[in-house]
């Protein structure tokens, strides 16, 4: 025999084998997946992509041959119109043309990194939360979303909590150290019962039967015992808030009776607190914490603050010194942990061995509570989340980067992709390779790539020698001893600024902090470097970090890193990663809308501008389209507004913007319509999408695109041509005041002006036209259909935007009767002026009865 001892085997050892092989083959498989849509899906859509390019090349012939000589600038304005759409509707569409879907497998990355009896090897994590004013950002909110965070099912030693207050709050901060005690009690609860989700204010406003599952005595319990102290916590925020509305005239003092140092918001030094961490508080079962620490940059008159970007770069420099882990998440201070697993469904990617080293973010969809149910505003987004995202997925990677975004901290040092071979660092970052206004030539650039490459490598080499010394008390000492190796490190101080701690960190690939660090030196590196002139003449917001200029840095910033030839990753799991709160009333999200639009319009006018900047670097021309559709949206505004103007001066003047249609204009006319619809719903079935949302999101592209994109052109062109500054608004946050409290709530803007006046205009138009009918027989009904056809397309549009300027129905708002007063009255006068019952020659036209000369 040649293996006798298997004769011992018995059916429970073979067993055994058999699982332990088949758990080792299972955890070399690769932890995610892509998959593609269907054919029977992809390809009639794609078939419709090309037929509508072919009928828009027939109706672009038909338009242009056919101009409209008694109404010619009419003619003129619908075709430039028309033009600019087409030219949109390729620059939105071809990015949708590979959509892809992924897959995780979480247990694959249990067994690959989380072995019984070892350690888990899972990377560190970092999350920022970013807040600014607690009064439009409730701190329950906040503590809610910490407590998430906090609670999530991930190694305990590999999360740190960082919360950034750019309002340098004492209300914030207060209200993270109640935060931090009631985790205490909140966070074991949630890991022993598994519950989600982990916020506490969503989880116990869950209408479910929570006994259906969970009918242990001891879950029931403890369950009510939670509540009882959750509900004693948000009197105890609640008070903290009411406090708060009431600034003594000396300003907030602390509890050792010291003045609070962020008194004045505008001037005040760099704050940081550690409340939970490795050696702090532990729970009541006496297990440990994830860190939690509270950060405020320090802000001086005079200085360029550079709003939520210059917060998000601050904050990963404290990170940096105090754990550094190679991984952040980005929240804000309304995005709650949904799923307490969403940690490590991005690790399944980003740690994947084969695909996870040219990743820089993987980007989850936005998913929201409190909105109504038939989403009047389109809050929820769901056309670009599950349409155009999984479009962008299949070329190179999502191009959003914002709240429940997990990046890659060396991609946002700026360091190229393991895979890009031609980097864009220091070559000509603007045109094409064929664009000769190039500076210099191509070889010499070749040559000094590659010797800055070297470059880089001895001095990466260098500083990593430079920082394994263990003696570390004020920073890291020693760095002057050695004057052969001082070079490398003044390079590395103009980049990344004057801190040696930090500096060591940039330079390790997988985190940690160096060796021999005091908890008091390195808190010290910390405040120095959040200081205001720390980022003085070095790359952060210009080459690292978040990228400044715009106040959309989230699309900016993942811009500059795909440049550098990184991908990124779209995840969408079948229980939401993080959920929000959205404006609902029409004032608001019109003013969320307007900041997109106006960070676009800066981009655009940036040295960032995606038509000219980063060719060479590894970004796809069909990213590139989506990525210039971003930035040129906004100027949309102008041809739709001048479009949905033209239907009431065609019912005004009696003219059109067609001629009389001929048979072959009809098929065109018809085909064309035909493919707009067979795109929508083909859109509609791969991405599955409901067709109600997509018909929100098509209506709100028009109120939005009337009133935001308009006011966003202006103020940008005003900061551009005469450096007028915008402030930053701030978004509102739900608070607590009941279901749906403020969606008819009504909120005069100018950003209503527009799409109001619009309104009124076509409807005006509407009854001219009928009315001129009605007077003129039968025969004025066959071209009034198209002129109808046409003004009821804008009105039917509009409809949300006119529901949520009545409010709640019960009045009239007394803005609409003097708009609508003043607007009859002006159009009537025109309607005299241009009375179209008088001809070009001056002959009377109307009836005059026995006066007649």
């Amino acid at each position: 025999m040649c293996f006798p001892h298997f004769s011992y085997l018995n059916m429970k050892d073979l067993l055994f084998i058999f699982v332990f092989l088949r758990r080792m083959d299972e955890g070399r498989q690769p932890l995610s997946r892509k998959i593609p849509i269907p054919s029977s899906k992809i390809n009639p859509y794609r078939i419709i992509i090309i037929l509508r390019l072919v009928i828009l090349g027939f109706f672009f012939h038909y338009r242009i041959l056919h101009p409209v000589n008694d109404a010619y600038a009419l003619w003129l304005t619908s075709v430039i119109c028309e033009i600019w759409f087409a030219v949109s509707w390729i620059l939105d569409q071809f990015p949708k043309w590979y959509p892809i879907e992924r897959e995780t497998y979480l247990d694959r990355l249990s067994l690959r990194y989380e072995k019984e009896g070892k350690p888990s090897e899972l990377a560190d994590i970092d999350i920022f939360v970013s807040t600014v004013d607690p009064m439009k950002e409730p701190p329950l909110i906040t503590a809610n979303t910490v407590l998430s965070i906090l609670a999530v099912d991930y190694p305990v030693e590999k999360v740190a909590c960082y919360v950034s207050d750019d309002g340098a709050a004492m209300l914030t901060f207060e209200a993270l150290s109640e935060t931090s005690e009631f985790a205490r009690r909140w966070v074991p609860f949630c890991k022993k019962f598994s519950i989600e989700p982990r916020a506490p204010e969503w989880y116990f406003a869950q209408k479910v039967d929570y006994l259906k599952d969970k009918v242990h005595p001891e879950f029931v319990r403890e369950r009510r015992a939670m509540k009882r102290e959750y509900e004693e916590f948000k009197i105890r925020i609640n008070a903290l808030v009411s406090m708060a509305q009431k600034v003594p005239e000396e300003g907030w003092t602390m509890q050792d009776g010291t003045p609070w140092p962020g008194n004045n918001v505008r001037d005040h030094p760099g704050m940081i607190q550690v409340f939970l961490g490795h050696n702090g508080v532990r729970d009541v079962e006496g297990n440990e914490l994830p860190r939690l620490v509270y950060a405020s940059r320090e802000k001086r008159p005079g200085f360029d603050h550079h709003k939520k970007a210059g917060a998000m770069n601050a904050l990963m420099r404290v990170s940096a010194i105090i754990s550094n882990a190679p991984y952040l998440l980005n929240v804000d201070c309304d995005h709650y942990i949904n799923n307490s697993k969403a940690l490590r469904e991005a690790m399944c990617f980003m740690m994947d061995p084969t695909s996870g080293k040219k990743i820089c973010y993987v980007q989850f969809p936005q998913r929201f509570d409190g909105i109504d149910r038939n989403d009047r505003y389109s809050n929820r987004n769901v056309v670009f989340f599950d349409i155009n995202m999984k479009g962008l997925d299949g070329i190179q990677g999502p191009i959003y980067v914002g709240t429940g975004c997990v990046f890659r901290r060396q991609a946002l040092y700026g360091y190229d992709a393991p895979v890009n071979k031609k980097p864009p660092g220091k070559t000509c970052n603007c045109w094409p390779k064929w664009c000769c206004l190039c500076c210099g030539s191509r070889k010499k650039n070749k040559k000094v790539k590659s010797t800055d490459k070297k470059k880089k490598m001895k001095n990466r080499e260098a500083s990593k020698q430079i920082h394994a010394l263990e003696n570390i008390e004020e920073g890291i000492e020693g760095i002057d001893n050695d004057r052969s190796l001082l070079m490398p490190q003044v390079k590395f101080e103009k980049k990344f600024g004057q801190s040696p701690v930090f500096i060591a960190s940039t330079l390790l690939e997988e985190g940690g902090v160096p060796k021999g660090a005091t908890t008091a030196s390195l808190l010290k590196e910390a405040i120095h470097v959040i200081s205001c002139g720390y980022e003085d003449k070095t790359e952060w917001g210009k080459e690292i970090g978040w990228i400044y200029g715009s106040v959309t840095e989230d699309i900016l910033t993942g811009f500059k890193m795909q440049c550098h030839g990184w991908r990124s990753v779209y995840c969408i799991p079948k229980r939401p990663a993080f959920k929000g709160s959205a404006p609902i009333n029409l004032s608001d999200r019109l003013h969320q809308v307007l900041r997109w639009a106006l960070g676009s319009v800066e981009i655009f006018f940036s040295r960032y501008c995606p038509i000219w900047y980063g060719y060479g670097g590894g970004l796809k021309w069909l990213e590139r389209f989506s990525y210039i559709n971003s930035v040129v949206y906004p100027w949309t505004s102008i041809p739709l507004i001048a479009y949905c103007t033209l239907p009431a001066f065609c019912l005004l003047t009696g003219k059109f913007i067609v001629p009389e249609i001929s048979n072959y204009a009809s098929i065109i006319f018809m085909a064309l319509f035909i493919s707009i619809a067979a795109t929508g719903v083909l859109e509609m079935q791969w991405g599955r999408v409901a067709i109600d949302d997509w018909w929100r999101n098509e209506q709100f592209w028009v109120i939005g695109g009337a009133s935001s994109h308009l006011f966003a052109l202006f103020q940008g062109l005003l900061k551009v041509l005469a450096g007028v500054n915008t402030n930053f608004t701030v978004t509102s946050k739900g608070g607590d005041d009941g279901e749906f409290s403020e969606l008819y709530l009504f909120k005069w803007t100018s950003l209503l002006i527009p799409p109001l006046t619009l309104l009124i205009l076509n409807i005006i138009g509407v009854m001219v036209g009928i009315s001129d009918a009605i007077n003129n027989g039968y025969e004025e009904w066959g071209p009034l259909f198209g002129k109808l056809f046409f003004a009821l397309w804008v009105i039917v549009h509009l409809y949300p935007f006119l529901k949520g300027l009545m409010g709640k129905q019960d009045r009239l708002p007394t803005i609409i009767v003097v708009w609508s007063i003043l607007l009859a009255s002006i159009f009537s006068l025109l309607w005299v002026r241009v009375n179209p019952f008088v001809s070009k020659g001056g002959i009377v036209l109307e009836v005059c009865g026995l006066d007649c000369d």
